[in-house]
This record gives structure tokens, sequence and C-alpha cells, in this order.
């Protein structure tokens, strides 16, 4: 049961056929024959005779038969090739997934169909003809308020794959908004699943739809409950009240330790918010949710990435994900004014941060020294190449790592910065490190800097100097 079988071998009679090329599908050597049995067979099971029982026959149709189970999962194999997939689609094989969708109670059946048409789906001309379908993506909408985990992880793959087509994307996207439920069913997930895989999948969805469509992003910001489709209205008042952030912390916090790629995507999602003022709004004007998002992220940078012990290179794995981390903290800090919960304890956090900070800092120059017995190549191809995704990426985290290490700095107070000096934090060389970043664009924020030091230790103030004379302050 946890693999599905390996696709049936040609029976004999079978063999025979496929020498003359009449069975087989394509350049495969899967019998059409045999194909287009399993498929009736799937037809037979929902047609209206089949489908009208009695109470005492619904438990039955919640299973599927061993041997059809097995054949079925053969389909789903075989899908992954493109010749099966086109034939599958030459043969109307969607509309009969979209009849055992609407009309089937069995889960695994269920997941199962969803599952090939996921795998035809990866092929773009099947792609679009999926889409264009408007019932049948209704249909695969309506699977989104399933109950069944398995049938949810397909679902959550196959419209991922879909909004990952730019020639579809939108289509799904309206789609999507036409059905406001979907926002109710994706947030019960985030917040009450278990299923890590499942919340990776449905994580890269909503991950996706953000980064597609910034007017759906705002109405998820701002929704509240919806009643479910088909949600009879004596149970409306049953229904939570979803909100977007609490549902992305609480999968993020699922998928920590289990799945890096995961958290990355669920920081990702964070961070889109925080390009609207909505989406800033949404974190830190609840002071629970604000401090639940800032406790967590804090958590993520001083205490599980880019660590002392961690080797340099360390960076290049977690770059993305620090990138958006700190563009969170960054946002939140931004807008502490208002934030009395960021008052109260500020004296614990800055410390902590610009160790954090100073260290990917530092550990960015170690990644992008070139060694110095490599192989050198000067033709435009390599040098190119030299400004790989990786480069472009270190970048980014720069950028975000300077903006929010200036931002602390400008708040600093003389007892922080005698704190920071007498444990480390503020020591010779990570101040260096940090000038050497900052200089020349937080030019100010620097001088400001200076100025408190000499008060606490000139001597290190003066040493900082003389390492960088345009920063002399003015006495």
């Amino acid at each position: 049961m946890d693999r599905n079988p390996s696709p049936p071998l040609p029976s004999r009679d079978e063999e025979e056929e496929e020498g003359a090329g009449g069975d087989c599908i394509g350049s495969t050597v899967y019998s059409k024959h045999w194909l287009f049995g399993v498929l009736s067979g799937l037809i037979q099971m929902v047609s209206p005779e089949n489908t009208k029982s009695s109470s005492d026959e619904e438990e039955q149709q919640m299973e599927l038969d061993e041997e059809m189970e097995n054949e079925i999962c053969r389909v789903w194999d075989m899908s992954m090739d493109e010749d099966v997939a086109l034939f599958l689609q030459e043969f109307n094989a969607p509309d009969i997934f979209m009849g055992v969708l609407a009309k089937s109670r069995c889960p695994r059946l269920r997941e199962i169909c969803v599952g090939i048409l996921g795998n035809m789906a990866c092929f773009q001309e099947i792609c679009v003809s999926i889409s264009s379908d408007k019932n049948l993506g209704q249909v695969l909408l309506h699977c989104l308020y399933d109950s069944d985990p398995p049938t949810l992880l397909e679902t959550s793959r196959l419209l991922l794959t879909c909004l990952s087509q730019t020639e579809v994307a939108s289509v799904w996207v309206e789609r999507i908004r036409e059905y406001p439920a979907i926002y109710d069913s994706i947030c019960f997930i985030m917040s009450s699943s278990t299923n890590v895989d499942l919340l990776v999948k449905i994580g890269e969805v909503v991950d996706k739809l953000f980064d597609l469509d910034e007017k759906l992003m705002l109405e998820w910001i701002r929704n509240g409950a919806v009643q479910p489709l088909d949600q009879p209205q004596e149970d409306a008042a049953e229904q939570p009240v979803f909100k977007i952030v609490p549902c992305v912390l609480e999968a993020a916090k699922q998928v920590r330790s289990e799945n890096p790629e995961g958290l990355d995507v669920y920081m990702h999602i964070l961070q889109l918010l925080t390009t609207v003022d909505d989406g800033i709004q949404a974190i830190v004007q609840c002071p629970a949710t604000g401090k639940d998002t800032w406790n967590l992220l804090f958590d993520l940078v001083c205490h599980e990435f880019c660590q002392s012990d961690d080797p340099p290179i360390i960076l290049q794995e977690q770059k993305t994900v620090l990138a958006s981390v700190y563009s969170v903290l960054s946002a939140i800090f931004a807008s502490q004014a208002e934030q009395e919960y960021l008052k109260i304890e500020e004296g614990k956090y800055h410390l902590p941060l610009i160790d954090s900070l100073i260290r990917v800092l530092q550990n960015m120059e170690h990644c992008q020294k070139k060694p110095e017995n490599s192989v050198d190549s000067n033709t435009e191809e390599t040098k190119k190449s030299d400004l790989t995704q990786d480069d472009f990426h270190l970048k980014i985290l720069k950028d975000i790592s300077c903006e929010f290490l200036s931002n602390i700095f400008q708040v600093l107070t003389k007892e922080t910065v005698a704190q920071g000096v007498k444990e480390g934090q503020l020591s010779k060389q990570k101040c260096s490190c940090a000038f050497k970043n900052l200089l020349p664009f937080y030019s100010p924020v620097i001088e400001d800097f200076l100025k408190i030091l000499h008060e606490v230790d000139k001597t290190l103030a003066d040493d900082l100097e003389e390492s960088f004379p345009s920063l002399k302050v003015q006495t």
C-alpha cells in the first residue's frame, strides 16, 4: 500500500500484437487493451445502477477492491509517461476521473484519480486542456474540501503544477477567487494538519498564489470566516474565523523540525505578506499574533540558523530562508513604535540580533571568496556562470541584513552598547565587519554609533576610527 505496484508485463498474445505495433501505447510496451479494460471498470463503478445503493452498501463503497486498486495504481505509475498521458487524454480519461470524483465516496480511489490527473498535467498540452475544462476545474477545487489527507495532497500537487504553467495560471487564480470558501479550507489545513507533506504542498500553493496575484493576497489578508460551499446555514455560526497569519505560523511550527524546505516556503509567504501595508498590519496589529511571529522568527535566527558552531558554507543552504526571516523581522521592527510588546523587552532582542546579522555577513565574505588554487577560465560563459543564482540570493540577503542591522544600530542605548562590548557582540572584529558592510550607504548611522562607543570604550572607538578614517568623529 505504501508503494504503487509496477505496471503490468505484457502477455504472450499482447507481445505478438506489440510486435506488429497494434496494441502498444506510443513507443511504450504498455497495452491499449489492458488500459481500456481498467478505464471501463472505472466507468462501471460510477454508473447510475452502481451508485444507487442502500445504506448497508454505503460502507462498502468507501473501500476499493484490491485487484482494482492494483490496476488503477498501475495506471497512476504509467501516467508519468508522456505517451500514456496523451493516450489517456485522447480516450477522455479526465472526464472519467471527473465522474469518479463527483460520485465516488472511496478516499483511495479519489486520491488515485487526482494523482493521475496531476501526472498528466505535467505535460503542457494536457495541462492546458485540463485547465480549460470549467466543470473539471470546479470538481478539482471541490476536492480541497475533502477530509482525506492523501487526496488533499494530490489535489495540492495538481494545483501547484497548473499554477506553475504560465499559460493557464491566471485561469486557476480567477477560479480560486470565485470560491472564497477555498480560503477557509486552506487555512483549516494549515492550522490543524499534522501531515508535513500536505502542509509543505499546500504552503507551496499559497506561496505561488500570493506571488502570482497581489489582489488575491489582499483579499485573503482581509478575510474572516466564509461559509463553505454547501454548508447548511444553521451550521454557519459554528465555523471558526480564520486569519491568514496565525494559520501560516501554525503550519511553520509544524514543519519546522521535519522539513527545512517547507519552513522556507512558509517564511516566504510571511515575507510576501509584508510587501503590502495590510499584510504588515495583519502581523503586528494583534499583539498576540505580532509577538508570536516575532518570537518564532527571533528563535530561528538566534538559535537555529547560521550558528557560531556551523561551518560558514551553511549560509549557502540557508540564504533564502534567512532573507525571508530577516525581512519579516525588519518589517516588524520598523513598526515597533506602535507595538508595546516589543518596547517592553527590546533590550533582550538587540544584541542577539546584531550577533546573528554580523555572523551572516562574516560567513558571506567567506562564501564569496574564490579558492586560490582554482583553475582560472577566462571564457565569457564561465564569467557569466559565476554570477549564479547563489550570488543573486546572497546579494539579496546582504541588502536585507544591512538594512536591518542599521535600523538596530540606530536605537542602541549607551547601556546596550556597553553590554555588547562586554559580552563580545560588539567586539572590534565584529564592529569592523559591520562597518565594512554598512559603509558608505549608512554612514550617518555608524557615525552616531561611534559617538556612543566613545563614551563606552574610547580605545575601541579610536581603533575603529583608525581603520575607517572617513568616520573620525568631530569633537
